[in-house]
């Protein structure tokens, strides 16, 4: 296991010890050997477990020390499965619901018998919990939200998620001797933020082979359907998938069918109409004479006529359109474009030199300086920015005006040192306090190569309250960029009510930045607003807002909402070079 593994394991054994009402001093000391873990660059904790020096690290004593050999040699921990067996699953589940922490957890069973997060809601719904001491109507009320939106969150994953289980499966699909194209469809190509299932399609020449494949990929919970041109599974995330076997000559017809919108679908359907065609799945047909698409595309093929349409792009044209990326085809204006020949030039991940907001373990980063600049070295990037959270942020364990002077002069030595081709910028993720001032006054946000903006508390705020709230730090002579506008958390929550058109105005004419937080978990601002706003002049910065350096590589969740935003290149300041980002900072 890496470092960072390591250490969620030793988090997990302190949240489930603590469950279990053990001893605070206990679980304090698996909470800090995570932290400890986590300030050790990697190459060093080798060395250490090497020489067996590991409990002569402040925070690891000997005890924690074996558990941490035993887990970076082995990857596992008899001591962690029995302490997982010995939990009630019921109550780990529970850990899931916003505001519900281990001693909660524990108040509730030990007082009121809940085990499981449906006898919570049942307690909560005939008021037992709002009369728990420590609880309330109100904890009461956002418990029962909570619950509601676990609900309906769990039909729907990340798209990163779903891309990391499907990426090998369509690999492995194109590796058979049986396929000759293999593609995911559906949201997943689209690049939409959620994804509710999987959709693979596959053109093969004998089938059951490919089928017997992917029913039996080692994630595989359950068959849910299995038959000559479809098999249907769920994979233990809960994530179902179907698998779809076409003939080589339907296989773009297919493709296009399933990755578009429906509203995508049926504008194309009525352009093809106009034209006198029929489209779908199965083909591009007459729409006069007898028959469904789907027979005439069959009699087509057996009459050996088949297709002059190998690729998406010549199905486009066939309808007098310039090819549509997947990320567009939502309905939303891609097809009088592609008429026109105004579709834009994409961004893409290789046009990406840099990003801005990242954290180390100065904050609540999880990876050293040296190890973030590194990772971004070998991303190719240019230049990485650093922007660790300021004082307010104490659950961040933000950084204090001492701290952060001396993160700068570690940068400047960094640099300095030419250890890395890439160059650091110094920067703070400034909290926006509650009546809009900024966490650091102007003589310490002078002293940095960049200020990136957000909001970390005071979250309920009424939305013009809020709404001025964000644009008094906009306004701000040193704010270069304004983190995760709304604060939401896809899946978890919903971000907090603000005026967004009114913050996009106040950042245009402010010449300020809005990022788009390429974190998985937030890609906000929403693609739905870039094209105008982008249209308007407003510039994007795709920032992954990486706390461990596998987060850095998380851009590319950034880039699919950044594509379905319509923006190119231009329009991304992270898309220009060393010299020209150092300019434009400086200005």
């Amino acid at each position: 296991m890496t470092k960072n593994e390591i250490a969620d394991v030793l988090g997990e054994i302190g949240t489930l010890l603590e469950l279990k009402g053990e001893n605070p001093f206990k679980v304090r000391a698996y909470q800090t050997g995570a932290r400890v873990l986590e300030s050790i660059e990697e190459a060093e904790l080798g060395r250490l477990i090497a020489a067996e020096e590991l409990d002569s690290v402040k925070g690891i004593g000997d005890a924690l020390a074996q558990k941490i050999t035993e887990l970076h040699t082995t990857g596992k921990l008899e001591f962690f499965e029995k302490l997982k067996a010995s939990i009630e699953p019921g109550l780990a589940e529970m850990l899931q619901i916003p505001g519900l922490g281990p001693k909660k957890i524990r108040a509730l069973r030990d007082k009121l018998g809940v085990t499981s997060i449906a006898e919570l809601a049942a307690a909560c719904h005939d008021g037992r919990v709002a009369a728990l001491d420590g609880f309330g109507e109100k904890t009461q009320e956002k418990l029962l939200a909570g619950i509601k939106n676990r609900e309906a969150y769990g039909k729907r994953h990340l798209w990163w998620d779903a891309w990391e289980i499907s990426a090998p499966i369509v690999e492995g699909l194109r590796a058979l001797p049986q396929v000759k194209r293999a593609e995911a469809a559906g949201s997943l190509r689209r690049g939409l933020e959620t994804v509710g299932d999987l959709d693979f399609l596959v053109a093969a020449t004998d089938v059951a082979p490919v089928v017997e494949w992917f029913v039996t990929r080692p994630q595989v919970k359950e068959i849910t359907a299995r038959g000559e041109t479809k098999a249907s599974v769920r994979f233990e995330s809960g994530l179902q998938a179907d698998l779809r076997l076409v003939p080589e000559e339907q296989f773009v017809f297919a493709l296009h069918h399933f990755t578009g919108s429906k509203d995508h679908n049926v504008q194309m359907r009525q352009r093809a109409l106009a034209r006198g065609l029929s489209m779908s799945e199965w083909g591009l047909v007459p729409a006069e004479g007898e028959g469904t698409a789907k027979e005439k595309a069959e009699k087509l093929l057996a009459a050996g006529g088949g297709t002059d349409v190998k690729t998406e792009a010549e199905l486009f044209k066939k309808l007098g359109l310039s090819f549509v990326p997947p990320e567009l085809r939502e309905g939303l204006g891609e097809i009088e474009a592609a008429e026109k020949g105004e579709l834009p030039r994409l961004i893409e991940l290789k046009d990406l030199r840099g990003a801005f907001h990242n954290h180390t373990t100065a904050s609540d980063g999880r990876n050293t300086l040296a190890e973030m600049t590194g990772a971004a070295e070998a991303l190719g990037w240019e230049y990485l920015g650093i922007a660790d959270h300021s004082k307010s942020s104490f659950q961040a364990n933000g950084l204090s005006e001492e701290r952060l002077a001396k993160q700068v002069e570690e940068i400047k030595a960094l640099n300095a040192s030419k250890r890395f081709k890439t160059r650091v910028f110094s920067g703070t993720e400034c909290d926006i306090l509650a009546d809009g001032r900024l966490d650091f006054d102007d003589a310490v946000l002078a002293q940095l190569d960049y200020v990136v903006v957000s909001v970390h508390n005071a979250m309920t705020q009424a939305e013009d309250v809020m709404t001025k709230r964000i644009i008094r730090a906009i306004e701000h002579p040193h704010t270069t960029m304004l983190g995760h506008l709304t604060g939401r958390l896809l899946l978890r929550r919903e971000g907090y009510t603000v005026d967004v058109e009114k913050i996009i105005d106040a950042a245009i004419a402010n010449d300020v930045v809005i990022e788009l937080n390429a974190s998985p978990w937030r890609l906000d601002m929403d693609w739905r607003h870039w094209r105008k706003a982008a249209d308007r002049g407003l510039l994007c910065s795709i920032n992954p807002d990486a706390h461990e350096t596998a987060g850095l590589a998380e851009v590319r969740a950034g880039i699919n909402s950044a594509r379905k935003g319509w923006l190119t290149r231009e329009q991304v300041v992270n898309t220009k070079t060393l010299r020209e980002i150092t300019a434009w900072l400086a200005r």
